[in-house]
């Protein structure tokens, strides 16, 4: 006589299988799961200017040549490996911490930027389609002149009636002396006038006539 099993039973007794969908790539190698985390931008060695010198605290790296003085903060987890004259290498001491994984790039940007001001400079060219009279007063269509001042860490070039040249060794406070003189007269789309930053250009509307 056949005996069947009620559905409660069966419940008990039946195994309950879970299948996972997996994509193997054929040849690729699965890593480890204590795998070390690098960072691509981190962990490439920055090359130093044969004209720069350095000064390393446990703090602060000291970035000295022809254009002036630099200092970059560091934090207590950033290691730098002075060992060759030629380069500096930035790691971190745990890479199982998100901040310090965070750090990593953004202190090696940092340094870059330094080596980079101190020894050579950074500048961005301004293009108007005014006319700016001398370096700190433009004409930009309004009915009175704009003044800006300029900071002293700034060296400001008139190359062209409508060219001015902007340069520092900091590429951060520069950008940002930049965008404070494009925000006086931002580019606009229908007539394509304004305060243009490097090679910025904008789309110009057709405008909508009833």
């Amino acid at each position: 006589q056949e005996v069947r099993a009620s559905p409660a039973q069966r419940c008990q007794t039946t195994p309950l299988l879970l299948f996972h969908h997996v994509h193997v790539v054929a040849g690729a190698a699965l890593p480890p799961h204590n795998a070390p985390v690098l960072s691509r931008i981190g962990s490439t060695p920055i090359p130093v200017p044969p004209n720069v010198t350095l000064d390393h605290t446990d703090v602060a790296l000291t970035v000295t040549g022809p254009l002036g003085t630099a200092s970059v903060p560091l934090h207590s987890f950033i290691k730098l490996d002075l060992e060759t004259p030629q380069s500096i290498t930035v790691s971190i001491e745990d890479e199982a911490f998100r901040n310090q994984r965070a750090m990593w790039g953004t202190t090696r940007t940092h340094i870059a930027n330094a080596l980079t001001g101190i020894s050579t400079g950074f500048s961005t060219p301004l293009y108007s389609l005014e006319d700016p009279r001398g370096t700190i007063a433009m004409k930009l269509g309004y009915s009175h002149t704009v003044y800006v001042p300029i900071p002293p860490w700034v060296d400001a070039k008139v190359e062209t009636p409508t060219k001015i040249v902007l340069s520092a060794t900091d590429k951060h406070l520069l950008g940002l002396f930049s965008a404070r003189v494009r925000a006086y007269r931002k580019p606009e789309p229908y007539k394509g006038k304004g305060i243009f930053i490097g090679t910025e250009t904008v789309r110009v509307k057709s405008v909508k006539k009833k």
